[in-house]
């Protein structure tokens, strides 16, 4: 189940630049929001294959829809409001 407000403290996080906050709070989710972070952690970390992983399980997104990771965290940030 997601916890909106978690996700949004993630999103937060890895926006600060705090991975391993970010990556804790994710990994406790399992919902579409949750994994597209989850595969966004792993893109920043640069484990492709992990990120690619997470990506088929977030419901539509892919790995090469964004080319800039901030942005990325924008979206994500904006479809938890």
């Amino acid at each position: 189940m997601m916890d909106k407000v978690a996700l949004l403290k993630a999103v937060q996080a890895a926006q600060a630049g705090s991975w391993s906050e970010s990556h804790q709070i994710a990994q406790d989710y399992s919902d579409a929001t949750a994994n597209w972070l989850h595969a966004v952690l792993h893109k920043i970390e640069g484990d492709e294959w992990n990120s690619k992983y997470w990506y088929a399980r977030s419901a539509g997104h892919d790995y090469h829809d964004f080319d800039n990771v901030i942005e990325e965290l924008n979206a994500i940030h904006e479809s938890l409001l």
